[in-house]
Parts: C-alpha cells; sequence; structure tokens
C-alpha cells in the first residue's frame, strides 16, 4: 500500500461493522474511507448500515458508492465517524474546515460514539495553527466585524474566496475566515472561546478534547 490516505482509510474502515450508523466525512482522505465502505457494501461483506454525510460533496460521492445515507433527525447518535483533519496535536485536538465542512463535521462528530480521525504523518504537528490557517465560519452578515478582533488574537485574516474571486460560502450559506498564527496557537481553548463569545461566528475549526482514535497512515516500505 503506497498511498498513505488509502492505507490509513483501509485501516479505519475495518473497525466498521454490519448494523452501524456511521458519520462520512468530508476530504480527500475521507473519500478513500467511503470509497472503501461501499466497496464493502458491494460485496456483500457490510450490510444493514447506514450513513450521515458531512457535506453536499460526501453525499454524492457515498450515493455514487452504493451507501444507504440517513440523517441525524433519524438517528441522533452515531456508532463510528470516520474523518480526516488538517493537523493533529499530540493530545488529539484538531484543526479542520480545510475543505468547507467544519460545522457539519464538528455536529456529526459530537454525536458519534467512536470518532476516528485518519491522516498521513504530515499532518502531526507539535502546536495547532504550525502549519494550517484555522477556518472560522461567520454569518455574511458583519463578517468584517470580526477582523480586528482576530487580529487581537495574535491571528491574520483573510475572507476564503473561489477561483473566480467570489466569497466561498459552504453548505450552510456561510462565509470562511483562515485565520493564520504566526508559530500557531499558544491556547486553542481560549481562542475558541474567544471567537464563540462574538455574535455572528458560527463555528471554529478547532475540535478540542473530542479524543479521536488516531490513525496514521503508512507508505510504501513503512
Amino acid at each position: 500500500m503506497s498511498d498513505p490516505k488509502r492505507d490509513a482509510a483501509e485501516r479505519a474502515v475495518e473497525r466498521v461493522g454490519s448494523g452501524m450508523v456511521l458519520g462520512l466525512g468530508s476530504g480527500s482522505t475521507a473519500a478513500y474511507a467511503v470509497e472503501a465502505i461501499g466497496r464493502r457494501v458491494a460485496a456483500g461483506r457490510l450490510h444493514d448500515i447506514v450513513g450521515i454525510p458531512t457535506s453536499r460533496e460526501t453525499q454524492d460521492l457515498a450515493r455514487k458508492w452504493g451507501i444507504p445515507l440517513t440523517t441525524l433527525d433519524d438517528h441522533a447518535v452515531v456508532d463510528v465517524t470516520i474523518d480526516g483533519a488538517d493537523e493533529v496535536d499530540p493530545a488529539g485536538n484538531l484543526i479542520k474546515g480545510g475543505g468547507g465542512a467544519l460545522l457539519w463535521e464538528k455536529i456529526v462528530a459530537a454525536a458519534t460514539r467512536t470518532y476516528i480521525i485518519i491522516v498521513d504523518g504530515s499532518k502531526l504537528v507539535e502546536r495547532l495553527g504550525e502549519r494550517f490557517a484555522l477556518p472560522v465560519e461567520v454569518m455574511p452578515f458583519g463578517w468584517r466585524t470580526h477582523l480586528a478582533a482576530i487580529r487581537d488574537l495574535g491571528a491574520e485574516p483573510g475572507l476564503r474566496t473561489r477561483a473566480d474571486g467570489e466569497p466561498y460560502l459552504t453548505d450552510g450559506g456561510h462565509y470562511l475566515l483562515d485565520c493564520r498564527f504566526a508559530g500557531g496557537i499558544a491556547d486553542p481553548g481560549a481562542v475558541d472561546a474567544a471567537l464563540h463569545a462574538r455574535p455572528g461566528v458560527v463555528e471554529t475549526g478547532l475540535f478540542l478534547g473530542m479524543r479521536p482514535q488516531v490513525i496514521v497512515g503508512r507508505g510504501a516500505g513503512e
């Protein structure tokens, strides 16, 4: 197995059993897990499962692979969620949201009994924010009012845009501010609390205290 992302995904899906409610993560690494689940369903190795997608993109991918879908309205408790991350610190805290699905991902994660994060080795950091900007999901109304406050927290915010220069919209219809902390985030809990205290901030990409099982993919020869 030469691709660490695929390796991590395959190893995670080995922990999925028939009859489970599954959270289906978003992003390139999680897509390998969706594919692996779909192949097992098609082969009859998994049955009576349902998936809850964390983005419209994942929803489309799951349908392509023949995975039956449901919602949190019908299944408020998720047995296993498999998702990727942009950064993982030694305590298992995460930065997520590079793909823009952080709000739905966090809602599903919070409803999950067993939370599995699959990454390659490049995602492991000593301090969150070392390599990746922190995404902050905000209401479009008044989004500029957050910029000065974010700078006061030690970050430089930037509005995420599409290729055409228009603001990127999440599946929930919100904007994303990508916030870069020089040297990383010294106190993720304090930053998360300060951002959540602001009216108009919907969610942050800090996934703290969720204690995921982290699977780091192996490449060829590892």
